[in-house]
């Protein structure tokens, strides 16, 4: 039986016995409900001023019983109450402490920065891919909810540069600043930018004049959900056969399809080959969308010449289990 239960009956059994010692005061000795009600309650509290009135023999036996009943309910209702608040908080520092422990060891893995309804949601979709991150909150009632969650907690303010070290920040593959106000995410992308001038940061925009301050504070990219939201909703007025296929290929809950980049390394087995060469199309069955040079061009829906160079990144679009396939072909050096 868990502790609340147990607690909840305890409850139950203090309101019985006041409920029994109110009547029977009442009807034994004659007295009234509230003073029948106030002897119950200094007696089984053990305040005990003094009795209402003076008590009959059979008074004082009824009394006798409260007593022994009452002051034995109160006393496991009062441990068990203490267990769940010294337990509950001992399990939390543990907790942390072993998440603390665990994050010391993690490696290429994303930090997320406030776990609000945005953050919440961005750490569930990494984890139903298998990404490791870190949250990083503030607010003890969120801090609660990520450690609810089962995600790894780094507690402190994002703004701070000990605790984006706690988090692993030199360690991290990248960074999404996702706090509460514009000015916070800025802090946050020039803290994360000093400590780790390599890693990818992407940030949220509230305001559009706050894009260009986080880009010049060393964000890679700004994401402005109120804009992705209006287009998606344009989308899906005037075009929404391409948003249902967007939509598809985004949420792969549904369907066993993703959308994915693979970066090809150098001397892998698709190095120098043409598309048509590959067992890209013919033998996995995905779907190359693009394909994105060094130098950041994109040629988009490539042919069967198009000729895949060390360090290009394949947008592929398929099954996961092919997906695995690809990524594992494209970064393996064959020299």
């Amino acid at each position: 039986m868990s502790h609340l239960v147990a607690l909840i009956y305890a409850f139950i059994g203090i309101g019985i016995i006041i409920v029994v010692g109110t009547f029977g005061y009442h009807f034994m000795e004659g007295w009234t409900y509230l003073e029948g009600f106030y002897m119950t309650v200094i007696t089984i509290t053990t305040i005990g001023f003094k009795e209402v009135r003076d008590l009959s023999d059979t008074g004082r036996l009824f009394t006798l019983a409260i007593i022994f009943s009452g002051i034995g309910m109160v006393a496991y209702a009062f441990v068990t109450g203490t267990r769940m608040i010294i337990e509950g908080e001992l399990k939390q520092i543990l907790m942390r402490r072993r998440h603390m422990k665990a994050i010391e060891k993690i490696k290429d893995h994303f930090i997320i920065c406030g776990y609000g309804r945005m953050g919440s949601f961005i750490c569930h979709q990494l984890n139903t891919r298998g990404i490791p991150f870190v949250v990083v909150e503030n607010r003890t009632e969120q801090q609660d909810r990520v450690l609810e969650d089962g995600f790894f907690l780094s507690p402190g303010d994002a703004t701070e540069e000990s605790t984006l070290l706690h988090a692993g920040i030199q360690r991290a593959r990248g960074l999404v600043s996702v706090v509460q106000t514009d000015a916070d995410n800025v802090y946050v992308v020039l803290t994360a930018r000093e400590l780790n001038p390599g890693i990818e940061i992407i940030a949220r925009a509230g305001e559009e004049s706050a894009e260009k301050k986080l880009l010049r504070a060393g964000a890679t990219r700004v994401i402005s959900p109120y804009r992705i939201g209006g287009m998606r909703l344009v989308m899906g007025i005037i075009k929404p056969a391409v948003m249902s296929f967007l939509e598809v290929a985004m949420d792969q809950r549904e369907f066993d399809i993703e959308l994915e980049e693979v970066q090809v390394a150098e001397n892998s087995e698709y190095s120098g080959k043409k598309l048509v060469d590959t067992d890209i199309r013919r033998e996995l069955n995905l779907i190359i969308i693009a394909v994105k040079k060094q130098d950041g061009r994109m040629v988009f829906n490539p042919g069967p010449d198009t000729v895949i160079e060390d360090n290009d990144t394949l947008i592929a679009m398929g099954d996961k289990t092919s997906m695995d396939i690809l990524e594992k072909k494209a970064v393996t050096n064959t020299a």
